[in-house]
């Protein structure tokens, strides 16, 4: 039950952030590895983009990638949230009846590692067909998938299953992360809200603080691996299915700190805020609650 929850609270955040997910993958991919100044900027900013996309492609255009999107907030998410909540029930994270940063970091940092894996596939379809655009705006490699089933099938058919998971290495660090810091902090935070007293210690008020605190370090942290992880899995490749962009996660930092410097690892770092923000806030209050009522009804039935 904690695995469908989890992953139903991140689909329901999901539908509401898609948009700036397409956005923010966007920003990150345009003007890759050239220098400032020496490109076209179709996206000057987040609400520009928003703005762009929304004029010339439409709502369908916002929300690209919507399906393999969904599939892998269900997935990854189910696997990662589900998997600390079993943790969290049973203890683990806890000592001496508080909850451990060390244990609640390391918790959440295996649980990432598993629902990216898992979820690879999904993240790379989703990647794909939001970067897909008009030619008037198109930034990145184009790939030019006809829909969700049809990117997977075409990626199987060119590269096999193992290139289902291609750019897994790079997901890999991203939600490790992302999760090690989301979950140790939301976890903290909303503990220490309860010991404030600064609303029922029920109220979903108090995990509605903590999802903010917890929003705000994950973007700051996350923004550079999620930069990465897009250009990996956008790049073009050969018939083997080898990047012909980047020949690895380290090569492909280096290359963009050395052509962009180092803010170009916090590239649409503005749109990763106002995607990573509220899908965080949205995702934990989500599951936060999911969780309670399912603890509630359980309890009434037995």
């Amino acid at each position: 039950m904690e695995f469908f929850m989890s992953g139903l609270a991140a689909c329901g955040a999901c539908i509401f952030s898609n948009p700036l997910e397409v956005v923010k993958t966007r920003m990150q991919v345009q003007g890759e590895l050239k220098a400032p100044g020496s490109y076209q900027v179709y996206y000057r900013n987040v609400f520009h983009a928003f703005y762009t996309i929304g004029k010339l492609e439409g709502l369908a255009g916002l929300q690209r990638g919507l399906a393999p999107g969904l599939l892998y907030q269900f997935t990854m998410n189910g696997i990662r949230l589900g998997s600390y909540s079993i943790m969290d029930s049973t203890g683990y994270i806890h000592t001496n009846g508080q909850v451990s940063v060390m244990k609640s970091t390391l918790a959440g940092a295996v649980a990432g590692v598993v629902g990216a894996m898992v979820g690879s596939p999904m993240y790379l379809v989703k990647t794909h067909l939001q970067t897909q655009s008009l030619s008037e705006i198109a930034v990145g490699h184009q790939y030019q998938h006809k829909g969700t089933i049809h990117a997977f099938l075409s990626i199987y058919k060119a590269h096999g299953i193992i290139g289902l998971w291609r750019g897994c290495s790079a997901s890999v660090p991203r939600v490790m992360v992302g999760s090690a810091v989301q979950l140790s902090t939301f976890s903290t935070s909303k503990e220490l809200v309860n010991e404030l007293m600064i609303f029922p210690s029920n109220s979903w008020l108090v995990a509605l603080c903590a999802a903010m605190m917890s929003s705000m370090l994950v973007v700051l942290v996350m923004t550079p691996f999620d930069v990465i992880s897009t250009r990996i899995y956008n790049q073009p490749v050969d018939h083997a299915g080898k990047g012909l962009q980047y020949k690895g996660y380290v090569k492909c930092m280096s290359d963009t700190v050395k052509h962009e410097g180092i803010h170009g690892l916090y590239k649409g770092i503005g749109a990763s805020y106002f995607r990573l923000g509220p899908h965080t806030i949205l995702s934990l209050v989500f599951w936060n609650e999911l969780l309670k009522l399912s603890s509630t009804t359980t309890h009434k039935t037995s």
